[in-house]
């Protein structure tokens, strides 16, 4: 094999690559040893900033199958045949931690897949449970502060935590599911992923109808106990990277099938809770999951760094037949992700390698830093113009989204919208198991015991009223667990 000259960024051969220019042996280095400073000032600069959350995180590369015909619901061009296939990357994540967090952290999981399709990247940024901790873009600044560190002890707070999800029961969902053996799952192969907010689909016929998208893995949804991931935090806080990487070294490929929640336009209206709430489920008695297709992982990234830490996912990315919702949380995200990948990647980070599309591209955008496509060349930069041939194309116009209303104000009008307490009520009682009805209460009892400071009865007090409201028992096992006398 022909051996590889060593050069400086710039191309130039070079060889003094451990020993600097200096006066006589003992130095001091000369300032024209400009290799020294390239390699001292790159190196400062390797940490990108680091994602404020999901900032822990694994990622693969793999494939997707349509296995099922939904060309009812959509016109999307990936679907327009059982048995399409695309190439898909995915990035599993933690969400509130540091980089260097354990992997078995108490914890929702980013379950984000960018798919790589012939009209472009769709890309569904979810997690691994099917709802959230709020339902409006402006609070949620405020809600990761409460998940980071106390900005005078720079520690985790339970107290700043419990005292954010008291002051906002819409919450207790999420916190339900955060605080059962789910909140808990073993690695990233055996979660499901939700896109946990509602989307749409779009037909041939300008039709649109509501959607809720659910991964379920196919290897079995598998949790660890909190005693479990206690352990494995000090034991193995890479557990999950490790396991998904080696499972994959071996080829046993991990697989998830995608389904499907449709919701029209009619049922909509006379669903009992408002269907854009992300802080609520749909009744899969009332509205069944669909099977589309199969996603396939079975690729680790050559280089973590340019594909894992580079990924930018973000829910604005969908394709024609792909639609968004009226869900508030969405529309935030919307704005939030893209501008999230500018300030950490540039405004050119769809032209990185793990995010570029695999159709070409054509608009007006031009320069900004690190731009790799040569820029365009000569073509003009401003739209329309006489020279470059681009045109847009209004087969791909969307039709126009129906709103309920032709006022604008800040306050909620569906009349079961501070409902918070049924949803997490049915899931205590009806959905989880004796055991894990047992868990979720140490859990909780764990959780808040760390709770301080002249606050604490309040906070305790304010959340064990909530979960009364949505489950007697809960409320009192969890009292009794905290020593507390609760105020019914």
């Amino acid at each position: 094999m022909k051996k590889k000259k060593l050069t400086t960024a710039s191309g130039r051969p070079y060889f003094e690559n451990e020993d600097s220019m200096t006066v006589g042996p003992r130095g001091p280095i000369l300032l024209q040893d400009y290799y020294v400073q390239e390699k001292l000032a790159h190196f400062n600069r390797e940490r990108i900033p680091e994602r404020i959350v999901h900032a822990k995180g694994t990622g693969a590369f793999g494939t997707f199958k349509v296995t099922n015909n939904i060309t009812k619901y959509t016109k999307a061009k990936l679907f327009n045949k059982v048995g399409n296939k695309c190439r898909v990357f995915v990035r599993f994540s933690t969400v509130g931690g540091e980089k260097g967090s354990a992997d078995t952290e108490r914890d929702p999981r980013g379950f984000a897949v960018k798919l790589y399709t012939e009209e472009g990247n769709w890309d569904l940024v979810g997690n691994n449970t099917p709802v959230f901790f709020i339902k409006d873009p402006k609070k949620f600044p405020d809600f990761i502060h409460t998940q980071k560190r106390d900005p005078k002890t720079n520690l985790k707070s339970p107290t700043m935590m419990w005292d954010y999800w008291s002051l906002n029961p819409e919450s207790l969902h999420q916190v339900m599911i955060l605080f059962s053996d789910r909140g808990t799952p073993d690695g990233y192969r055996r979660m499901n992923g939700y896109g946990s907010h509602t989307f749409s689909m779009i037909n041939k016929k300008n039709k649109r109808v509501w959607v809720k998208y659910h991964f379920k893995t196919v290897q079995g949804n598998k949790t660890l106990t909190g005693a479990q991931a206690e352990e494995l935090k000090g034991k193995d806080p890479d557990y999950a990277q490790r396991d998904l990487v080696e499972a994959i070294t071996k080829k046993d490929f991990p697989k998830w099938a995608l389904k499907i929640q449709v919701m029209t336009d009619e049922q909509s209206k006379k669903f009992r809770w408002n269907p854009f709430d992300v802080t609520k489920v749909w009744p899969h008695n009332e509205y069944p999951l669909i099977d589309v297709g199969v996603m396939e992982l079975n690729e680790i990234p050559a280089n973590y760094f340019a594909d894992v830490e580079q990924a930018a996912f973000a829910p604005a990315h969908v394709v024609d037949g792909i639609g968004l919702s009226p869900d508030k949380m969405l529309q935030g995200r919307i704005f939030a992700y893209p501008d999230a990948h500018r300030y950490r990647l540039g405004a050119n980070y769809e032209q990185i390698p793990v995010n570029r599309p695999i159709c070409p591209v054509h608009n007006h955008q031009r320069d900004g830093m690190m731009n790799t496509d040569g820029n365009s060349g000569d073509s003009p930069n401003y739209f329309p113009n006489s020279f470059d041939n681009i045109e847009a194309d209004k087969n791909y116009k969307e039709p126009a989204m129906k709103l309920d209303s032709d006022f604008a104000d800040t306050y909620d009008r569906n009349e079961n919208d501070d409902d918070y307490y049924t949803q997490p009520g049915d899931l205590f009682r009806k959905v989880m198991t004796d055991s894990e009805r047992q868990n979720t209460i140490s859990n909780i009892v764990g959780g808040m015991s760390g709770i301080s400071g002249s606050k604490r009865d309040e906070i305790i007090q304010r959340q064990l009223s909530h979960f009364f409201k949505a489950d007697k028992e809960l409320a009192l096992s969890v009292a009794k667990g905290l020593d507390f006398k609760f105020k019914k």
